[in-house]
This record gives C-alpha cells, sequence and structure tokens, in this order.
C-alpha cells in the first residue's frame, strides 16, 4: 500500500516505534502508552480527521525558504552553497537508492540533483505509474532522510542520454505534433504531466518541509531554440503544477544563454572540465546580480556503440571543482552516480548528421560507478568538497564486493519465426508509433512476385535491418554507418521478402529529435520501384517468458533460456562476449542491449534482482547460435574491443 506524502512521515515514526517496541526495549506501561500515541496519530492522518491530542513527532515538517538574493543563494535568509551531484531514480534498483544517497552524503555532497524521465511514468496517455521503481516521491523522501536537499529536473524534456530526451514515444503517433514546441498537440500532454508530477512531488517544496529547494524549468532550451514564449509556457505549467514553493530556474550553456532563459528566473549554466574560468565570466556579464551556479559539471562522458569507452582526469576536475569552490559558487557534479540505462531506455545523438546510439551502461566515469562503488575520482572530489567546506563527511559506507556467477547452459530456445503474432496490413510500411508500439523490433514482410535484380532502398530506416528472402539473411544495413540500400539479386518467383528492424534508441538531443519515429518511416523500393503490400507485425518484446520455449536447437534469429545458478547473492556482470545483438532479462528484469562491436561486453546484474539458487536468464539474439553460454564476471567490462562492421552478410 501507497500514502501520500502528508502521512508518511508518521508511517516512519510509527514503524520506527514498533520495531523499538518488538525488540523488547518497550515493555514498560509508559512506553506501551507512547506506542498507542503513535499508533492513534497515524491511524488520525489515515483517516483524515483532526490531529488532536497526537505526539509532536507526528506533526508535519517545519517549512523553510530557498531563494537567490543579492548575488547568493538564501536557504532560510542564510547564504548557501549548492555543492550536489546528479542521480537518476531509474538508473538505480530501488533496493540500492539509500545506499547510493549514503554515498553522496559521503563524499560530502549536501544535494542531490534528479532528472524526473515522462516516458518512465506515461507509458499511454493519460495512464500514470508512480510506483515501484517509478516511486520518485520515495527516493526524494529518501534523500531527506539522508539529509540532502534536492533540485528537481522535471522536464517535460531532459536530455540525459535517455531515450527520446524522457518524450514517450506516444507523442509521435499524430505525425503533424511538433514536440518541444507551443503546438497544442504537445502542450496539452506536456502540461497534463506536470500537472501529475506536481501531485506526486509538490508536497515535498522546501516550502512545505521537504527536501526540493529548485526546479528545473525546461533543459538547456538555448541549444535547441529561442522561442521564448513557448518557455514561458512551460514556467507557468510548472507553476500551475504547484510548483511555487521552491526556487525556479533555468540550466544552459554560456553561450546560449540569451536563447534559453527567461528574465524572472535565475539562470545557471553547464560546461564541462577546463571551461570554469571562460564560462563563469560570460554568466556574470549577462547575470550581474547572481546567482553563479554551474548547474552541470561534466565530470565524465557517455558512451556509443561501436566507438571507445570514455574516461576523464580526475586530477584536473578536482583543481577545477576546488576553485569552483573557492569563488563560492554553486555546482552540480553530472554525473555524481550515473547508473545504468536499464531496458530500451538508452538514448542516442546526431551529431555530425550521424546516428550514435548510447550503450546500456551509463556509469559515465563517475566519482561513483555503475554499480555504486567508489571509483578514482571520488575521494579526490571528497578531500576537495572537505577542504572548501571546512566539514567532515561521514566515513565512505562498506560496500560487498561484486561476484562471479557460473556459467549457465541456454538449453532451451525459441525461434523468433514461430512466435510471430498476428500482422496489420498496410498497403505502406508503418512506424512503430502507428502501431502504438514504443520499443523493440518490428517485422515487415512482402512478397515479391517476379524475379528481381537491384538494389533495395529502406527510406529512413530507423534504425537497424537484417533482410532476408525466403527465410535466408541476404545483409544488414546500419543506420549509423549511414546505410539504407542493399544490392540484392532475387532469383525465385514469389519470394518472401523480410525486413527484421530493431529501434536502437531515440534520438535525445537537437532538432533531429523531431522526427524520431521507428522503423521503415518512409518506403521502400526495389530496383527503383516501390513495394507495397505489407504484413506488419509489431515486437515489443515486453514478455519473452511466455514464449514456448523447446529443446530444439535454433539458429538465427532466437531467444535463448537458461537458468543461473547463485550461491551467494550479489552484484554481477553478465559477459555478453559470446553473443551478436539483441537483448537480456534475468527474473523478469529487463537488463538491456547487447553488440558484439562493444565497447560495453557485460551487462550490470544488481544484486536484488537475484536470488540464491536458480535464476532465469533469457537473451535474445540476431545472429544466434545453439550451445553458447553467459555467465556474470565480478568486473564490469565498458571498454572492450571495438569493431565497425555490422552482423555478417551472405
Amino acid at each position: 500500500m501507497r500514502f501520500p506524502g502528508h502521512l508518511h512521515s508518521a508511517l516512519r515514526q510509527f514503524e520506527r516505534t514498533m520495531a523499538h517496541f518488538i525488540t523488547g526495549h518497550s515493555h514498560s506501561m509508559k512506553n506501551t502508552s507512547k506506542l498507542l500515541l503513535v499508533f492513534i496519530a497515524f491511524f488520525v492522518a489515515l483517516v483524515g480527521l483532526p490531529p488532536v491530542a497526537v505526539t509532536a513527532r507526528a506533526q508535519a515538517p517545519a517549512p523553510h525558504s530557498f531563494r537567490a538574493e543579492g548575488g547568493k543563494f538564501l536557504l532560510d535568509g542564510k547564504p548557501f552553497q549548492i555543492i550536489s551531484g546528479e542521480m537518476h531514480s531509474p538508473r538505480i534498483p530501488r533496493a540500492y537508492w539509500r545506499a547510493r544517497l549514503q554515498m553522496a552524503k559521503a563524499m560530502g555532497l549536501n544535494t542531490v540533483t534528479a532528472y524526473v524521465f515522462w516516458n518512465d511514468h506515461e507509458l499511454r496517455p493519460g495512464q500514470f505509474d508512480f510506483s515501484g521503481q517509478h516511486d520518485v516521491a520515495e527516493f526524494i523522501r529518501d534523500a531527506q532522510a539522508e539529509g540532502l536537499y534536492v533540485i528537481l529536473r522535471p522536464g517535460p524534456y531532459v536530455c540525459a542520454e535517455w531515450e527520446f530526451g524522457g518524450y514517450p514515444a506516444w507523442l509521435l503517433k499524430e505525425h503533424a505534433t511538433i514536440v518541444r514546441s507551443s503546438d497544442p498537440k504537445f502542450m496539452e500532454p506536456a502540461k497534463r504531466w506536470l500537472t501529475r508530477l506536481g501531485k506526486e512531488l509538490a508536497p515535498l517544496q522546501i516550502g512545505n518541509g521537504g527536501p526540493i529547494i529548485a526546479v528545473q524549468v525546461e533543459n538547456e532550451y538555448g541549444s535547441f531554440g529561442k522561442d521564448h514564449a513557448y518557455m514561458e509556457q512551460i514556467h507557468h505549467a510548472i507553476l500551475d503544477a504547484g510548483f511555487t514553493k521552491s526556487l525556479l530556474y533555468t540550466a544552459d550553456g554560456a553561450a546560449e544563454l540569451p536563447d534559453g532563459t527567461l528574465p524572472e528566473l535565475p539562470a545557471v549554466i553547464n560546461f564541462g572540465p577546463g571551461e570554469a574560468k571562460h564560462e563563469f565570466p560570460v554568466l556574470q556579464k549577462f547575470r550581474p546580480q547572481g546567482p553563479f551556479m554551474n548547474g552541470e559539471y561534466w565530470a565524465g562522458w557517455f558512451d556509443h556503440w561501436g566507438e571507445k569507452h570514455h574516461t576523464t582526469n580526475a586530477k584536473q576536475q578536482s583543481e577545477e571543482l576546488a576553485w569552483i569552490l573557492g569563488q563560492g559558487y554553486s555546482i552540480s557534479i553530472y554525473m555524481f552516480h550515473g547508473g545504468t540505462s536499464f531496458g530500451w531506455m538508452n538514448g542516442a545523438n546526431w551529431d555530425k548528421n550521424k546516428y550514435e546510439p548510447d550503450v546500456t551502461s551509463y556509469d559515465y566515469d563517475s566519482p561513483l560507478d555503475e554499480s555504486g562503488r567508489i571509483a578514482a575520482k571520488f575521494q579526490p572530489f571528497r578531500e576537495v568538497i572537505a577542504k572548501a567546506t571546512g566539514i567532515t563527511p561521514p566515513p565512505v559506507p562498506a560496500v560487498a564486493p561484486p561476484v562471479a556467477v557460473p556459467a549457465a547452459q541456454l538449453t532451451k530456445s525459441a525461434s523468433l519465426w514461430k512466435t510471430l503474432p498476428a500482422p496489420v496490413t498496410s498497403a505502406q510500411p508503418l512506424s512503430m508509433e502507428d502501431l502504438d508500439q514504443a520499443y523493440g523490433y518490428i517485422l515487415y514482410r512482402t512478397t515479391v512476385a517476379a524475379p528481381v535484380k537491384g538494389d533495395l532502398v529502406l527510406d529512413e530506416l530507423h534504425d537497424y535491418a537484417v533482410v532476408y528472402a525466403n527465410g535466408r539473411q541476404i545483409g544488414t544495413l546500419d543506420r549509423r554507418l549511414d546505410q539504407n540500400k542493399l544490392a540484392v539479386d532475387l532469383t525465385a518467383p514469389n519470394t518472401r521478402l523480410d525486413i527484421l528492424v530493431e529501434n536502437s534508441g531515440r534520438i535525445n538531443f537537437s532538432l533531429k529529435l523531431r522526427g524520431e519515429r521507428k522503423g521503415i518511416t518512409k518506403q521502400v523500393t526495389l530496383d527503383g520501384k516501390p513495394v507495397t503490400g505489407w504484413h506488419i507485425y509489431p515486437l515489443p518484446m515486453s514478455a519473452p517468458e511466455k514464449l514456448p520455449f523447446a529443446t530444439a536447437p535454433c539458429t538465427g534469429a532466437c531467444f535463448y533460456r537458461g537458468t543461473l545458478n547463485v550461491d551467494a547473492v550479489g552484484d554481477t556482470f553478465l559477459d555478453t562476449s559470446n553473443f551478436s545483438k539483441g537483448f537480456v532479462w534475468v527474473n523478469g528484469h529487463a537488463l538491456g542491449r547487447i553488440w558484439s562491436i562493444g565497447p560495453q561486453k557485460a551487462l550490470y546484474l544488481p544484486g536484488p534482482w537475484l536470488r540464491k539458487g536458480a535464476n532465469d536468464v533469457i537473451v535474445f539474439d540476431l545472429d544466434g547460435a545453439p550451445g553458447r553460454t553467459i555467465e556474470g564476471k565480478a568486473a564490469p567490462i565498458l571498454d572492450g574491443k571495438i569493431t565497425v562492421q555490422p552482423l555478417k552478410q551472405d
């Protein structure tokens, strides 16, 4: 059962007192009476009666204030230097939220910055999920319990190397919709989202006694456009959602400040290592009244499939962090802890007319690594912060080491071709969004009546296609490599032509995201002539455990199933080197994508998602073969060998 925010403190007090009672330390009549009073206080709050004769501990937390004035941030009227780090609750298993927040406190942070991803909560229009792993309010309450303030970044656009920049895919079903604009077809659902989020989080603002000190309006809009009327609409939508008891602000690169800011709101700037002494003067010239804050200090970087793993200079960053704090400026380290883009949630960049999908890991070379263990930057950052503040942080919590898990034999399989759903018929190809599909794969099938030799062209392929003729793979096309044309020679009449397309992650940055429908988004031509008459199979792959697995061998596009036998439960990293391209699930948890081209060659598997004994593992592989195994390593593989070639072409 979930409780509204105003009941949460009473519930936690009741839980603590009950636990104390059960341990045998509250047996006196006096303590029993105290327990009864706390229970009555909680019950009274639950049923909505006036809180008469309740203990002080059950009362709502006292409100505080946070504002910008005189070039400084003021907390309850006193100067406050924000020393924050970014963390995203969907990228961290819920069971580890508190542990990661404790690590933030141990590094010396006084605040955490958190995006909220719209597409993590509104999977269908008007259908919201804030339960379990999606309970962002609980993440924020956990932060407060650990003595941390929170900077909230609710979007509706967030970027963050997250699928579609946090937008839900269903926004693209109506082709005329212009996302991230004043278009009513976008603004109406965006306002609905912010309003619903406000019901969850507005009660947790500093003015209500919660930890949220600031709320960002949009996100780096100056890098996208300069429609200030649109920005004002987002600003007022956030106010209308109830975010009136915390400080609102905007964030942009220094060069984009004129385009992305609003005159009535404080502005912060985002930049990377080596830029502080140049960027802060730009902000000071633009907003001489301050306050002065680096909203994202890029203390690492993210990885793309087929490109090198990024690491950055800890010494340089420590020195720059010391300078920033020494000037009295505020900062948020992006990322303090990156975590994992579990499931299908990796985004993609569009840079120099090139599509660049991100890997599953979001380790980011952060002070806290993907699995929540201290990395190279943690200790030097901790020392810099302690010296700058004069505050000794709490001890660094101990974390159990990762474990190795013996190889699982994937003894059962199911062919993709034998498990297809009912198709949709259409003269022209339809996108995933046209069919109310967000993620996974989509299959296009047609019959080519007469023999033909020529180029098969997929007009605007998004993103990766495997092409088959009468069930035999004849080639692949990869958007990363700007491929959309395949030379074919179909010698038999009535050839069955199959085109299996993967959504490799929607672009999350730049104007290009507005057209990020997935599948074949325009038309198919063969030898210059349009191909029509398609059977289209949506393949969201949302419940692979329900497939009819059998012991018969399977080659090609197949699902493979086996058992991971775990003696000691702990974090591990599933080595995916034996597979080509696909996806992995363990005990129903969607871990993420795999691809042999690297650099990532192992998927983080959190210990709380495992159990002692038998654990179910399913691997989908586009180019599978019987007899392959998967095992858990005691260390990640983020910098494996890079290859640039796509899957084999017969």
